[in-house]
């Protein structure tokens, strides 16, 4: 099956589109969503979407934005506009840059259905499945010094899985994968872990919540916030309150 990934601020509609849609039936298999183009950024590198849906209206990073950096790091990736109607006119631009296709809010089954099937088939001709293994480009993978490159530069927002591999010379699948094997996490879970432990330590320090996550390399407030709570188990200003009574 093809991978499709959702990248839409409006919960309402990714739900929607995960429920309405026979993903199944087209040969199509939801991988995962986002609600912002840093958030859908930070992620794409292990989902290894062949088809996106983004809305080309969000915050911090809008749909044009994230399809300009998406198609540089991945020229075969089909992309997919959800735009109102309003913005109609600036949609169509977006083909210029590489987009596959638009669809307009409120959006329509059938003509999502009738899309995806034309998508699917031009995937089929330029990209018949495989397994998504690959092989290294080389060398002798050292995850002690990857790990310890992220410890360095964790607060580099452009920082990911795809920039690593290339910085170290390797295909990002192998590297993806071979970090997962010889670390036993996965790569953005670990360079996470080190981002939320420093977050922690500013939220001691009583540093504001957007400020800590444009030091620690997520300056998307709104995700920044679900990676603590989800590290946590509690909001950053809770956490923050409850710190600063501990230290009194």
């Amino acid at each position: 099956m093809y991978r499709v990934m959702i990248i839409d601020d409006e919960k309402a509609l990714r739900d929607l589109l995960r429920r309405t849609i026979p993903w199944g039936e087209l040969g199509l298999e939801v991988v995962g969503e986002a609600a912002s183009g840093i958030e859908a950024i930070n992620t794409i590198d292990e989902l290894e979407p062949d088809i996106v849906f983004v809305d080309i209206r969000m915050p911090f990073m809008d749909g044009i934005e994230f399809s300009r950096l998406a198609i540089e790091r991945y020229p075969d990736l089909l992309i997919l506009i959800l735009t109102a109607f309003d913005d109609f006119s600036y949609a169509k631009q977006c083909i210029g840059i590489g987009v596959c296709d638009y669809l307009l809010k409120p959006i329509v089954r059938r003509d999502i259905c009738d899309v995806l099937k034309r998508v699917t088939a031009k995937l089929k001709k330029i990209r018949p499945e495989q397994p998504r293994e690959s092989t290294g480009a080389g060398g002798k993978l050292m995850i002690s010094e990857v790990q310890e490159y992220l410890r360095r530069n964790y607060g580099d927002p452009e920082l990911n899985l795809t920039f690593t591999a290339d910085m170290f010379g390797f295909n990002c699948s192998y590297f993806s994968r071979k970090f997962k094997e010889e670390s036993g996490q996965s790569f953005i879970d670990f360079l996470t872990g080190i981002r939320m432990k420093q977050a922690c330590e500013l939220a001691r320090a009583g540093e504001l919540m957007y400020v800590t996550a444009e030091k620690v390399g997520i300056p998307d407030p709104n995700y920044f916030g679900k990676c603590f709570k989800k590290y946590k188990g509690i909001s950053y200003s809770d956490f923050a309150r409850q710190e600063s009574k501990n230290i009194l």
